[in-house]
């Protein structure tokens, strides 16, 4: 069979590389920049020491020069991914670390200026937390989806509050909800990211983190994560003390599946795992060969001969309301 959403038979599920191609008519870099904010749960504005699973750098890991201004960073970063894509002429900027709305609108905007505009920019992606979304900066990025292609990428995580509390997200699921409602009013894509792994949560409740998300917001995009045990984390904590127990492969491979069947086929699926560093990754180690994960996801959908939305959850909410 062939997806409604590929031109690969053995792909079943609406990847982003598919959903750019068919925006912008070629390959596009995601091009990741360090814009300098911070977090609330970090700076003491709601709590203070971060998500327990996040590293120093806010998740901006792979960076290549996050100390550098920010149109330095884009040009180091793309003429990397020249070297190996050197016919590659479009570009969406993604301020990926930390919350890239926590601070005044005038701060804001200066950052996001500062790149818009650069040669070969069509898009900008900005991860943030719901909690960090007031009226002004939605307005301010309303008026960006005018201009350009724009992503919103809410870190939920879980929709389990205990789960949210263990993790000190500090925001609670409704302000969530609440959020992807506010931006919706103004047309913005909103990618929902969720973590796989997290401590305490059962494969049945990583299923239902999808269907919940699904159920209570109109979202256009998902990110599903494995989670990265990384050293110098508070999560390690939990690891040691035995409240956190690493996936398999297996089972991973296994939920993932679990999930694309719920999501309607529209949705796109921005990742299906994550990329970290293996100098400060304690596990799951399989996870640093993504291509095999990848691979495995598309063989157990094929096994199974299902793809994206042959359970979709909001289909079966229709036919059961």
């Amino acid at each position: 069979m062939t997806f409604l959403y590929s031109e690969d038979t053995n792909k079943r599920y609406h990847s982003w590389n598919y959903a750019l191609r068919q925006e912008f008519g070629g390959k596009i870099f995601k091009v990741p920049v360090d814009g300098g904010f911070d977090c609330p749960n970090r700076d003491g504005t709601v709590a203070r020491g971060g998500c327990t699973f996040c590293s120093v750098s806010g998740s901006g890991d792979m960076i290549v020069a996050p100390e550098d201004p920010l149109p330095l960073q884009f040009h180091k970063e793309i003429d990397m991914m020249h070297q190996k894509w050197p016919h590659v002429d479009q570009y969406i900027v993604y301020f990926q670390n930390f919350t890239n709305t926590h601070a005044p609108l005038a701060v804001i905007k200066e950052r996001f200026e500062q790149v818009v505009n650069l040669p070969g920019v069509v898009g900008l992606s900005v991860g943030t937390r719901p909690d960090c979304l007031p009226e002004d900066v939605v307005e301010y990025l309303a008026e960006l989806n005018e201009r350009l292609y724009l992503w919103v990428e809410l870190g939920l995580q879980t929709t389990y509050e205990q789960t949210s509390k263990i993790i000190n997200r500090a925001h609670d699921y409704p302000t969530y909800v609440d959020a992807v409602a506010r931006l919706h009013k103004h047309n913005i894509n909103v990618c929902t990211h969720l973590i796989n792994g997290l401590p305490g949560e059962t494969p049945e409740m990583m299923v239902e983190n999808v269907r919940r998300t699904l159920l209570d917001s109109d979202i256009q995009g998902i990110k599903l994560h494995l989670l990265h045990l990384m050293r110098n984390t508070r999560m390690l904590r939990d690891y040691h003390e035995g409240r956190l127990q690493l996936m398999s492969r297996k089972s991973y491979v296994t939920v993932i599946c679990d999930q694309l069947e719920l999501i309607p086929p529209e949705v796109i699926i921005h990742r299906l795992t994550g990329d970290a560093p293996w100098d400060s990754l304690i596990g799951p180690m399989w996870s640093l060969k993504k291509w095999e994960v990848l691979n495995a996801i598309d063989e157990e959908m094929r096994r199974r001969n299902t793809y994206q939305g042959s359970k979709n959850v909001l289909l079966e909410a229709k036919i059961h309301a």
